[in-house]
């Protein structure tokens, strides 16, 4: 798929030139691997690899790394006990991976007794950027590297349906309060006042806009720019389309307790559906084309490091 996107615009990629591209793959250690039933996952992740690998290769010059290291690690949980490192990517199954690492270091007996604010605001974790340098590099070299992402419309929708269509006392008046104020006309006083209500194209608005009101999150950030793929080797890359799979994979490759299978409920919200291709394209009706197509733009990066097709 990448030939037909190399028509396309190269002005994302210009923030990502200069910098040192890391040493070739090494091999995914096997040895802990039981049972022939994960032979086509593993060709699957092989080839994700190689993909990203010759992505990196053809974009990146090799010149000295700029971005300091603490900030590129900043976004990466780290559980020593089975020597892991992972990514993580907001509405790609993150939730519940914290609840895995949380088991994997011995915080818990089972992912599922975990509640939504020990994950996120439990301190039980500790992230890669609270080490000194020394420790920062050893894990890097030594550690298994993993990231789990999704494609990028449906991640951007589903994260818009988690923050702004329930109640939220972060997101509302942080967030919705900003974008309503510049991107609605004639907004009534109840609207400027709680940030409630916030419609997909105003939050688009503010998605493009390079004087967005307020600055970028994590939920609908790229994953060029969360994880940096072609600065930092992931050893596996797992997608949320084939959650369950992966992720059970990657526990074996670690050597996780046999019983430790990853789990299959939805965090939040787990009457609404799923956010789906279908949904999606209920969602994108509301934008004009060229809002579409520069929305695209936006995740440019992210479609053509994982391979996703372009909607």
């Amino acid at each position: 798929r990448l030939p037909e996107q190399q028509k396309a615009s190269e002005s994302p990629l210009s923030w990502f030139r200069g910098v040192y591209l890391p040493p070739a793959l090494r091999p995914l250690n096997k040895t802990l691997v039981k049972g022939g039933e994960w032979q086509d996952i593993d060709r699957t992740q092989e080839k994700r690899r190689t993909f990203l690998q010759d992505f990196c290769k053809k974009y990146n010059s090799r010149k000295k790394l700029q971005t300091h290291l603490v900030h590129l690690v900043s976004r990466i949980y780290v559980e020593d006990r089975h020597k892991v490192l992972y990514c993580e990517v907001p509405k790609a199954g993150c939730s519940n991976w914290k609840r895995v690492l949380m088991v994997l270091r011995g915080l818990a007996a089972s992912a599922h007794n975990i509640s939504h604010d020990d994950v996120h605001y439990g301190k039980h974790l500790r992230k890669l950027d609270s080490y000194d340098l020394k420790g920062i590099y050893t894990r890097l070299n030594t550690y298994t590297k993993f990231i789990f992402v999704r494609d990028p419309m449906e991640r951007l929708v589903s994260a818009f349906r988690d923050k702004f269509e329930h109640p939220n006392s972060y997101y509302h008046p942080v967030f919705g309060k900003a974008i309503i104020k510049k991107y609605r006309h004639n907004a009534d006083e109840e609207a400027l006042k709680t940030g409630s209500g916030v419609k997909f194209k105003e939050f688009i608005q503010y998605l493009l806009d390079s004087h967005r009101p307020i600055g970028m999150d994590i939920h609908w950030e790229q994953v060029s720019k969360l994880c940096y793929p072609c600065l930092i080797n992931y050893d596996f890359i797992g997608k949320f389309e084939t959650l369950e799979e992966d992720a059970n994979y990657f526990l074996q490759l670690v050597g996780a307790p046999a019983d430790l299978k990853f789990p299959k409920f939805k965090d939040r919200h787990s009457s609404d559906e799923r956010t789906s291709a279908e949904v999606v394209r209920q969602y994108l009706k509301e934008l004009s084309k060229e809002e579409r197509q520069l929305t695209y733009d936006f995740y440019y990066l992210d479609y053509l490091m994982f391979n996703y097709t372009s909607p």
